[in-house]
């Protein structure tokens, strides 16, 4: 006897169950004898990205920006993005129970859920607030001329980075990961990939500092992942996150950067309660 995935189609989501029907965790199912991680975390993959196309025919016109929600479907919008985080820490839980690494296969379905979940989470007004909010200058009309560079908030690590340019007047223009590998001046490309994968890498890490206040340590996460993902969409209409062959780092930092995003989150979100843990 097996465990099953179950899936309705009143709501959205699903769960697994026990061989005898009982919902349970993945990772404790991992943890039974005769368990097959290597056919169940995949299988849960794939049942994931069926749950985030489900929210994408139902929510796309909101995610993308071509209306914004009716008062009766904020909380339905509320309940998706939380089924997405908890979606995706079960399967990092199982990930770490059956001492596996994620693949390039995680990495782009786990990043096509956070890019889709922080776009919820900023519909409706739960988004933290990005490195630098209030203090970038406004670009003017017109071709500027500056240095673009990752620049770090002063203080501590788990308050983010960001890329910025600035200008020879001394102002700080807000930049995007996209914007630098869409140059055509001679950027390099593959160091702009790797130095931000390092800065995802190390906020991951001090995200769990106790010193570090959840809100801002969760809004420099999810800038990072943000600006990473949209630098690695399929398309400029598109969600589904592309990772290059054999760039299997970088989907682990995305991994694990999006599962500490959501420990982080749940510190002071009462729709993710039921994931906090001592470290956060």
């Amino acid at each position: 006897m097996l465990p099953r995935i179950d899936h309705r189609d009143d709501r959205i989501g699903f769960w697994w169950c026990s061989p005898d029907g009982v919902r349970t965790p993945l990772a404790e199912l991992i943890a039974l004898p005769g368990a097959e991680p290597d056919r169940w975390l995949p299988t849960h993959l794939e049942a994931f990205d069926d749950v985030l196309i489900d929210i994408a025919e139902r929510f796309g016109q909101i995610l993308g920006g071509g209306r914004r929600p009716t008062g009766d479907e904020y909380d339905v919008l509320a309940q998706a993005y939380a089924v997405i985080d908890h979606t995706t820490v079960e399967y990092v839980d199982a990930l770490h129970a059956a001492d596996m690494r994620p693949d390039i296969r995680a990495g782009e379905i786990l990043g096509t859920a956070a890019l889709m979940g922080i776009r919820l989470r900023e519909v409706i007004g739960l988004c933290g607030p990005a490195p630098f909010d209030g203090s970038l200058d406004t670009p003017s009309p017109g071709v500027v001329s500056g240095h673009a560079g990752l620049h770090w908030v002063d203080g501590h690590p788990w308050r983010g980075a960001r890329w910025l340019i600035v200008t020879e007047d001394g102002r700080r223009l807000p930049a995007a990961l996209a914007m630098l590998l869409n140059d055509s001046s001679g950027v390099d490309k593959q160091s702009c990939i790797d130095e931000h994968r390092a800065a995802l890498e190390r906020v991951t890490d001090a995200a769990t500092d106790p010193a570090a206040a959840p809100e801002v340590a969760g809004g420099a996460l999810d800038w990072l992942i943000f600006d990473w993902v949209m630098a690695h969409r399929d398309g400029p209409d598109s969600a589904a996150v592309v990772i290059p062959s054999g760039r299997r780092a970088d989907a682990a930092a995305l991994v694990a950067g999006i599962s500490r995003s959501v420990r982080v989150r749940a510190r002071y979100d009462p729709a993710l309660a039921d994931l906090r843990t001592p470290t956060g």
